[in-house]
């Protein structure tokens, strides 16, 4: 699931860190690859998990090469179990254009006689229109990025070398700032300093970036970090506790852009197992999930220790069904005994974001339908299209590229259902948490038919799942806000198509190296699969396609 907040400097951390050696065997000696069956079952999701979130897909980041490996394994899935590739040119494939990008070290920084070292003072990364660079531009201390009540205005802005230090995050992240001071020749942000030596040094190696010819180009842009020393040399003092608005010298920049074609690792992955009603075939019920992660860290981390941290603080911030935020008091209370961990296991370093639950759990849910099915005696009548999007965690970029591009006609699609996250769950890792709980988001949304079938379906199931409906409240919990916008259904949803969008919810380890497959629910994991398999024949089998009767 994306983030709606991420701090830049942290994120490019992630992006930009150098490839940790995969770890080819770790998992599987623990849990060896077994074939799968038609059924579906707790030792087949686990088989299909302990391959996906493996080390060796150095976290699966979109633009990289694990995403590559990823969707080369479903791919391979799909070919084995006989479903019908539906991506380009006869392929499970579909390609979306994108490019690497990034600034050489022959790149330049002058504040008036003064030449910034590259790295060690400064660094770039190409903006969706890259800039070339820029003369004899006057500096300005913008304010705190994030905080529009301390920075200065868009007309203040225009045509300055706008420097800002580090703020709260909000809701759009650099994409919304670049936007509010869209006028400025460039924008930099004091936040260097907090990468290490082997990060920086790669911060000219950012992922692929998405570029659709068909948008147009916006203004050329940057994003330049600076170590507060050379911003106290641009500004002329230091911008601790400096007004908004206070103008230094003046800064040139010769930017000098390297750039590649990379379109495998950059692609949604597509099968389609045609419906058995000549009457309804040509429609579609999708389903699908996301199948990238944000890669790895610079930075190894204790990863047990790391893991027990993270479980006390969110036990403290669960009281009862709420979710309440902890002071900083609570937050240094937390104690680890760390001697008695090492008397059960040696420390081990960990800089890889697997992402078992995020989306490990969701992609390898939608494998095992799209087996039972394809394997399954009887097919649906409708015809059930089966999307892995690629970019979800880079902004929701796959399932829009599919949504504006569709490769099946767009009002064909009747419903859409999205997993994302539904490996957790536990009572200690969400309010309300525990082997039957189920968050289901957007159900009602758009069609008040398939909220209800939703319902109906789940009373079906052997054991019904409680169905905790509060994260369709755009203002919910800390971590939670507007969860509706932000997973791949959103794109469907957009476009009118009823959508229902499952998940067991955050916990401890969300978008840490920590979500790997040995703490994934697999018993509960196997149960909402075999409900959400349910739920889609359910509704492929349906006289008439869910009634749209309300607004997007």
């Amino acid at each position: 699931m994306r983030r709606s907040v991420i701090a830049a400097a942290t994120l490019f951390v992630v992006a930009c860190a150098p490839p940790p050696k995969p770890n080819l065997f770790g998992n599987f000696l623990k849990n060896r690859p077994e074939p799968t069956d038609s059924a579906i079952t707790e030792k087949d999701l686990k088989t299909r998990m302990y391959v996906f979130a493996d080390d060796s897909m150095m976290g699966r980041q979109a633009g990289r090469e694990g995403s590559m490996k990823a969707t080369a394994y479903i791919a391979r899935e799909l070919g084995r179990l006989g479903v019908t590739p539906a991506g380009d040119n006869g392929t499970y494939f579909q390609n979306m254009p994108w490019m690497a990008r990034h600034y050489t070290a022959t790149s330049t920084l002058t504040a008036g006689s003064r030449t910034l070292r590259w790295l060690a003072d400064w660094a770039a990364v190409p903006g969706a229109t890259p800039a070339k660079g820029f003369d004899g531009v006057r500096a300005t201390y913008g304010g705190a990025a994030g905080d529009t009540s301390k920075q200065i205005t868009a007309q203040q802005a225009r045509g300055k070398f706008v420097i800002l230090t580090t703020g709260t995050p909000v809701a759009g992240g650099a994409a919304a700032q670049a936007a509010r001071l869209g006028g400025a020749a460039a924008i930099a942000v004091v936040d260097l300093q907090a990468l290490s030596a082997n990060s920086r040094a790669l911060y000219v190696n950012p992922p692929a970036a998405l570029v659709d010819p068909a948008v147009p180009a916006v203004a050329p842009s940057a994003s330049i970090r600076l170590t507060p020393e050379a911003a106290a040399a641009i500004l002329g003092a230091s911008v601790d506790g400096m007004r908004p608005g206070t103008e230094g010298g003046t800064v040139s920049a010769k930017l000098d852009l390297a750039e590649s074609p990379v379109p495998q690792y950059g692609r949604n992955v597509i099968g389609i197992i045609k419906g058995s009603d000549p009457k309804l075939a040509g429609e579609y019920v999708a389903i699908g999930a996301h199948s990238d992660h944000v890669g790895y860290n610079a930075a190894p981390v204790d990863h047990d220790s790391a893991h027990a941290v993270q479980s006390a603080l969110l036990k403290m911030q669960i009281q009862g069904a709420e979710l309440k935020p902890l002071t900083p008091a609570q937050i240094a209370s937390v104690k680890i005994n760390l001697d008695s961990m090492r008397k059960l296991e040696k420390p081990r370093m960990d800089s890889i974001f697997n992402g078992a639950d995020d989306d490990g759990s969701g992609t390898v849910a939608v494998l095992e339908i799209a087996e039972a099915i394809a394997m399954g005696p009887d097919k649906p009548r409708r015809s059930i299209l089966f999307v892995w999007h690629t970019a979800e965690e880079r902004g929701l970029l796959g399932s829009k590229w599919f949504t504006d591009h569709p490769t099946v006609p767009r009002d064909s699609i009747v419903t859409q259902i999205n997993i994302d996250q539904i490996g957790r769950g536990r009572a200690d890792e969400i309010p309300g948490g525990g082997p039957d709980y189920l968050a289901v988001v957007g159900s009602f949304r758009l069609s008040t038919e398939l909220g209800r079938e939703v319902v109906k379906v789940n009373l079906r199931q052997p054991s019904p799942f409680r169905l905790d409906y509060r994260l369709d409240d755009p203002i919910s919990w800390p971590g939670y806000n507007n969860i509706y916008g932000r997973s791949d259904h959103y794109n469907y949803a957009r476009y009118g198509i009823p959508i229902a969008f499952f998940s067991t919810g955050l916990h401890q380890d969300y978008h840490r190296v920590t979500d790997e497959a040995q703490y994934i629910d697999f018993p509960h994991l196997t149960n909402i699969t075999r409900y959400l398999h349910d739920l889609l024949l359910d509704v492929a089998n349906l006289d008439k396609r869910p009634l749209v009767d309300r607004k997007p």
